[in-house]
């Protein structure tokens, strides 16, 4: 996990900081593939997204044949990278 994630989940909400904390023991468990996440999607060859709620995404990336995946965003998502 990027440094710029860990800032920016202290201006979360507590709410939303929980569901990120969830999502990441879920890729932990899982890989980045997380189909039951709310709006989540392929943004392309190795990166995905999930809402944590309206306002709050997370966004993460998988390289090929690694089991690494970095989460790259967690924020608002006026700001996401996409």
């Amino acid at each position: 996990m990027k440094n710029k994630v860990l800032k920016s989940l202290r201006k979360m909400p507590v709410a939303e900081q929980k569901k990120f904390a969830a999502l990441v023991v879920d890729l932990e468990a899982d890989g980045p593939i997380q189909p039951s996440w709310p709006n989540f999607s392929k943004l392309g060859k190795n990166e995905f997204h999930c809402h944590l709620s309206y306002k709050w995404v997370a966004c993460w990336r998988n390289e090929d044949d690694s089991i690494i995946v970095e989460v790259y965003y967690a924020g608002s998502r006026e700001n996401a990278p996409y």
